[in-house]
């Protein structure tokens, strides 16, 4: 046994145990209640009367689901009743639950969706079980498996219609999100010839702060009050890093440096970033085109469009082609500050996929990005980490490609510790020209900032609503934070 917990799902506990796997990987077992065979034929009996007198149709809206849940709910507790008057209050519950799910909702996925320490559910065909990527233990198999490739459809058919979208034989591939947040990718045979595939993204429920960030040492607290000067006096920041090491949930924790009385415009694929309530935001998300192949918004049109609205700051999902970083570096030389994301390694290899095909930015036009902050996982360990944090220098003649990346801070391996590298010569040129304060007075303003960030830390605030609250209070009235801290 590697471990064991609890979750609980529709108001029932339900006990995970993780184990040493048969198959090289570790297993997920869910103790699910056993019914008996009586009660199984029962159940099918009450699951085919209610298919007969309920009316599944299409359905959009969380208001329309509500309503036709809250139905189904009440005929089926009648028909339990009915047939199963002894049962006892828990397996009545049970099979109320497992009712509504598998008519209503994703059936036994939806038991996955509610434990917290999953990242990823996979569901690969009927043939075998469905696979999941643990915060802890990496990929793991699971002991729930959906018995006919005719339900993997349904629950992909059921995520379409939430967001208004169709999957079937002519139209294989769905993109879409769950009312939660969650991203789903799902795929028909035979374009996966294996059999029907889902894949859910899991995100988290509660938005990452930057007290979480300092907590789990993905980042230290004076890197964090360093981003924070930098942030709330408008410099530009680009997040890079590779697949899953926490780009955009970072981005999501150096907002809130923004200060309150300026206008925010993100724009997101699905929608992932989370800011304090008070703040003055607005998302934007893309939309795919209907079935017709109209109606489709991107990232370009968007950010076009944001340019209109008389943004302070401009938030980007991601850069990925040349049209969209020019409208970027556009936007950061007419004065905007922005924040996006890039999927590279290291700060020299962020700065070589802005150069060349397909974002292909000129050189020149990158001397609008102040920092490069470059996230890093280690899937052995479990652990996400700021991995370095450069400058753009200006280019010259004289000054080769790699110098013209000067790394400020940069993680060691041995000691898990961000270390500082060399001294800013851009940013901090900019922040004494920006705040009009010497090296000596920047220096005592950075650890009045640290300060801040322990106390939460120390004291656990760590919602996004109130560290937004008491950072947005330092950032108008520092001394009355400094004095209740003190």
């Amino acid at each position: 046994m590697l471990d064991k917990y609890k979750i609980e799902f529709e108001g029932i506990e339900l006990k995970i145990e993780i184990r040493k796997g048969k198959k090289f990987i570790p297993e997920y077992i869910v103790n699910i209640p056993e019914l008996d065979e009586g009660t199984k034929a029962i159940y099918k009996e009450i699951k085919d009367r209610l298919i007969r007198e309920l009316q599944l149709t299409v359905y959009e809206g969380q208001e329309q689901r509500e309503k036709l849940k809250k139905e189904f709910k009440e005929k089926a507790e009648r028909e339990i009743k009915k047939l199963l008057p002894k049962i006892s209050e828990e397996t009545k519950n049970y099979l109320l639950s497992l009712l509504i799910q598998e008519m209503l909702g994703l059936g036994k996925l939806e038991i996955l969706l509610k434990d917290p320490n999953l990242e990823e559910i996979v569901v690969n065909s009927s043939r075998e079980p469905i696979q999941v990527y643990h915060k802890k233990y990496g990929w793991v198999l699971t002991n729930i498996r959906i018995e006919r490739e005719e339900d993997i459809i349904n629950y992909a058919a059921i995520i379409g219609r939430t967001v208004g979208k169709q999957i079937t034989v002519l139209n294989p591939l769905l993109d879409a999100h769950l009312p939660t947040g969650d991203r789903v990718n799902a795929t028909l045979f035979p374009i996966s010839n294996q059999g029907n595939t889902i894949t859910i993204r899991k995100f988290r429920r509660e938005p990452w702060t930057i007290v979480d960030f300092i907590q789990n040492k993905t980042i230290s607290a004076e890197v964090a009050a360093f981003l924070w000067f930098v942030v709330q006096h408008e410099l530009n920041i680009l997040v890079s890093g590779g697949t899953g090491t926490g780009k955009t949930s970072f981005l999501t924790t150096i907002m809130p440096f923004i200060p309150p009385n300026q206008r925010i415009i993100s724009i997101e694929d699905t929608r992932e970033i989370r800011l304090p309530d008070f703040l003055h935001w607005v998302p934007l998300v893309t939309r795919e085109p209907n079935q017709e192949g109209q109606g489709r918004i991107t990232m370009l049109d968007l950010l076009v469009n944001s340019l209109r609205m008389r943004p302070d700051r401009i938030i980007l999902g991601e850069v990925r082609r040349s049209r969209e970083a020019e409208v970027l570096f556009e936007a950061m030389h007419t004065g905007h500050s922005v924040y996006a994301t890039i999927h590279a390694d290291t700060a020299i290899q962020t700065y070589r996929r802005l150069i060349n095909p397909p974002i292909s930015v000129p050189e020149i036009l990158l001397e609008a990005v102040d920092l490069f902050v470059v996230m890093f996982r280690d899937r052995r360990k479990g652990i996400r980490r700021i991995y370095e944090i450069a400058e753009i220098l200006p280019k010259t003649r004289r000054i080769t490609e790699i110098e013209r990346i000067n790394l400020l801070y940069k993680w060691d391996r041995n000691t898990d510790s961000l270390s500082k590298y060399h001294e800013s010569r851009k940013v901090l040129s900019k922040l004494k020209m920006f705040t009009g304060l010497n090296e000596d007075e920047i220096e005592k303003e950075l650890k009045n900032r640290e300060l801040v960030l322990n106390y939460m830390v120390k004291n656990k605030i760590r919602d996004v609503n109130s560290v937004g609250k008491i950072i947005s209070t330092y950032i108008t009235n520092p001394k009355e934070i400094l004095k209740k801290i003190k």
